[in-house]
């Protein structure tokens, strides 16, 4: 445990800092001078780790010092502190509240200080992210496309769809080019596309949404990206185990690669058989494939190899 911890509910305009154990509380404005007052703090308390909750950009630059100056930071699911103020019988929440709250999470939780992605990766994920985003908006364009009867509107639809056409080449262009100068990120994608089933884009999505892969085990690797079944079961009660959590974006991803790899590779395809055969769902055969996909993705970047269907037991 750390001595002292401290939690900070980020705001647009202000930082509220709780200490624990001591139950100290203060306010700072979400500035530069308050980020480096909240240094400054939290050095003459003796603080050694900190945890925030992973929403909003508002703590880029409050995270980028604290990781600076050498403090334990840990940015945290707000799930899980919603589920530690449930947890202490409160109900009452302020971001003075909050704040002290957290500080008692980052005091008590030995797993809230996890590696913290670099400036090139936040960059990274934000350009995938925008990207998405942009798909997004050409799929709604399109839907109302269809729906269109006036030329005028017609016209306004296809030339929408195209300037967000332009704007996703150009989003794509600006991402592959910053991964191929990054050797390490240029040589996990070689490994991704290896696989059959990822392609391009799935690829480029677990390199900005899944960090995490080849550093840690298949089993939290499922669970970052959804698909992990999880029990449900108490007594007598025995439910199905389901999917749920995650990261949705890279289970959507992964589901579209299970499906890919089913029809392109034998083996993938005569499991996905056998499951039917069985009399499982076909989503729930899918899922399977892309857990299998993905856990295999994890031990060949984790090995640095790419994937060699002559090594594969049939």
């Amino acid at each position: 445990m750390s001595a002292c911890a401290a939690g900070i509910d980020v705001g647009k305009n202000f930082f509220d800092v709780g200490l624990a154990p001591r139950g100290a509380n203060f306010r700072l404005p979400n500035a530069p001078k308050g980020v480096a007052a909240v240094i400054d703090r939290l050095r003459q308390a003796k603080v050694q780790r900190v945890a925030l909750e992973a929403i909003g950009p508002y703590a880029a630059a409050l995270i980028a010092a604290l990781r600076q100056h050498g403090f334990e930071v840990g940015v945290v699911n707000p799930r899980r502190i919603k589920g530690f103020r449930e947890a202490e019988g409160r109900r009452a929440k302020t971001d003075r509240l909050d704040a002290g709250l957290m500080a008692r999470f980052a005091l008590s939780m030995t797993d809230v200080v996890r590696p913290l992605p670099s400036a090139d990766q936040i960059a990274l994920k934000a350009l995938a992210t925008r990207r998405r985003q942009v798909v997004e908006m050409i799929a709604m364009e399109k839907t109302r496309l269809k729906q269109a009867a006036e030329p005028l509107i017609i016209e306004s639809h296809r030339a929408a769809i195209a300037a967000l056409t332009a704007q996703r080449q150009k989003l794509e262009a600006e991402i592959e080019q910053r991964i191929a100068q990054d050797p390490a990120l240029a040589r996990r994608k070689e490994i991704l596309v290896s696989l059959p089933g990822i392609g391009q884009q799935v690829a480029t999505v677990l390199l900005t949404e899944l960090p995490e892969l080849g550093t840690i085990d298949r089993r939290a690797i499922a669970s970052l990206a959804g698909l992990a079944p999880h029990p449900h079961q108490s007594g007598a009660l025995s439910g199905r185990p389901q999917i749920a959590g995650g990261r949705p974006c890279v289970r959507t991803a992964l589901y579209m690669a299970g499906l890919a790899t089913c029809r392109a590779n034998p083996l993938a395809r005569r499991d996905y058989k056998a499951m039917r055969d069985a009399g499982k769902p076909a989503k729930v055969a899918i899922i399977a494939a892309a857990r299998k996909l993905l856990v295999l993705a994890n031990i060949l970047v984790k090995n640095d190899q790419t994937f060699d269907p002559t090594r594969v037991a049939p």
